[in-house]
């Protein structure tokens, strides 16, 4: 996709307009590097101008911090923010809400200070302002769609909107489940539930939360969150139901839509 680094532009005498973090699912699960595709054509579509760090970016260490090595946490977080301060970054963008919350939260108490936005937001923005257009009685019109929140974009940042009026320019219908907004279920991926065997118990959680979006009767989960989507799309397959029912990040509903 011939996306520049940070490095490539500094030696250019370059700076981009921001940083795409793209985060460690992005770079290296193959489902959401589809995300990150999606949203990086829509950035080069309408014309704005952007850098990854490609193989300099390190995880910002939120799992980490989360299973309580704060040793390691802090040994990332440093290292990360002294690369973006060399740059001399100002804006990140990114696709994961638990890189989201890390940066604009977390980074700050050690010295990060820098302007993030989560690309539900960015993409809301986009929109209203007329740069992003999307052709109408595209592919999702009329079609039900129910939008998951992710914990670290919802409950944890109190983004609901963002995503929400994001999917409603896709001329679909979106339908909610009985559990949303601040109410709603966690899939199980924050609780690292993605990256280990679950404790014992009478059901996963992902499948309960997957089977109260089947509940809808949507024939699109929308999700902000590539761990959500891995575990949304997890639950979907139990019920034997992904021929009918698809689990697509708001940035790949967007990339479909363009005008």
């Amino acid at each position: 996709m011939e996306v520049p680094t940070m490095a490539e532009l500094q030696a250019r005498g370059e700076s981009p307009e921001m940083l795409f973090w793209v985060g460690c699912a992005g770079s290296f699960d193959q489902r959401a590097q589809k995300i990150t595709r999606a949203f990086a054509s829509i950035l080069q579509h309408i014309g704005i101008s952007f850098a990854i760090l490609g193989n300099e970016e390190m995880c910002t260490g939120d799992p980490v911090r989360r299973a309580g090595n704060e040793f390691m946490f802090q040994m990332m977080a440093y290292q990360n923010i002294l690369l973006l301060q060399q740059y001399g970054v100002k804006k990140i963008v990114t696709t994961c809400p638990h890189c989201f919350n890390t940066l604009a939260n977390e980074y700050p108490e050690l010295g990060g200070h820098f302007e993030v936005i989560h690309h539900a937001v960015l993409l809301q923005q986009l929109i209203e302002e007329g740069k992003i257009v999307l052709k109408g009685g595209g592919s999702f019109q009329g079609k039900k769609i129910t939008y998951h929140d992710s914990c670290y974009l919802g409950r944890a940042n109190h983004i609901y909107e963002a995503p929400r009026k994001v999917l409603e320019v896709l001329d679909a219908e979106l339908v909610e489940m009985k559990r949303c907004r601040s109410k709603g279920m966690c899939c199980g991926a924050g609780g690292a539930q993605m990256f280990k065997e679950e404790e014992k118990g009478s059901s996963r959680v992902n499948w309960e939360r997957a089977a109260q979006a089947l509940e809808t009767g949507a024939s699109i989960v929308a999700a902000a969150c590539p761990f959500c989507n891995t575990m949304m799309t997890d639950g979907v397959k139990n019920k034997e139901m992904e021929q009918s029912v698809q689990v697509m990040d708001i940035a790949e509903l967007v990339a479909l839509s363009l005008a």
